[in-house]
């Protein structure tokens, strides 16, 4: 018959006490978020610091009011001089009035620098509305406004929409589904298959953003994954 070992309580108490330590251990995650917009997009991006299970996810987002190209070397820049602070970086920005060759630029350089591009064409609010209907067929600004008003009032009352609002996060979480807006503009996104990508519109690639900062990023998950073991 096997000899069995008797544990020692004491010991048995260290071990649980290890474990339970090594569950709780929890990971950071530093995002940059640079914005062409100096309220709208930070408003938004900013509401999604914090805790996700043990990752908490660290954010600092400027909006700088520059042209295209002006904030992807804004987050360069800042990337340079922060090197071991974040984890991520990203340029935000929209197609607009700015010329093709200058979009075309910015999204490039990024790409060439390893800074995620979570562009717009033509604005961002293209990215509201994919939380409530597929579109894709060209709008301009105010028709996105007159959209996403309607599709809210459908499930309330008396809805404005107001540019550089602060509660747009909360009110796409009430009452439309972010992950079907994910789906919507992966949809979108494999529409095109060139790089003249001042021509994407509509298209929207906030969602790459969008799903690492809500951890359905494969890539990004296997890293915090690396720093739990």
């Amino acid at each position: 018959m096997a000899r069995v070992q008797k544990i020692d309580n004491a010991d048995l108490k260290r071990f649980a006490r290890s474990t339970a330590k090594r569950q709780a251990r929890e990971v950071k995650v530093f995002f940059l978020i640079v914005c062409e917009g100096a309220k709208t997009e930070p408003n938004y991006f900013k509401k999604f610091s914090g805790k996700l299970g043990n990752v908490i996810f660290g954010i600092d987002c400027e909006g700088k009011g520059y042209n295209t190209l002006k904030i992807v070397e804004e987050a360069l820049k800042i990337r340079e001089k922060d090197t071991n602070k974040y984890n991520r970086v990203w340029a935000v920005f929209d197609k607009d009035n700015f010329p093709d060759n200058d979009f075309n630029a910015a999204i490039q350089k990024a790409e060439a620098n390893n800074i995620g591009c979570a562009w717009s064409n033509e604005a961002f609010e293209l990215w509201y509305l994919l939380h409530f209907q597929y579109r894709n067929t060209p709008m301009s600004r105010e028709d996105y406004k007159e959209a996403i008003e309607n599709e809210i009032n459908k499930k309330t009352s008396g809805f404005v929409y107001t540019k550089n609002s602060t509660e747009m996060y909360e009110i796409l979480q009430k009452y439309s589904n972010q992950m079907q807006a994910i789906k919507n503009a992966e949809k979108l996104s494999q529409q095109y298959d060139n790089q003249n990508y001042a021509k994407h519109n509509p298209r929207t690639q906030i969602f790459e953003l969008v799903k690492q900062l809500t951890g359905r990023d494969e890539k990004l998950n296997e890293e915090i994954r690396q720093k739990f073991q």
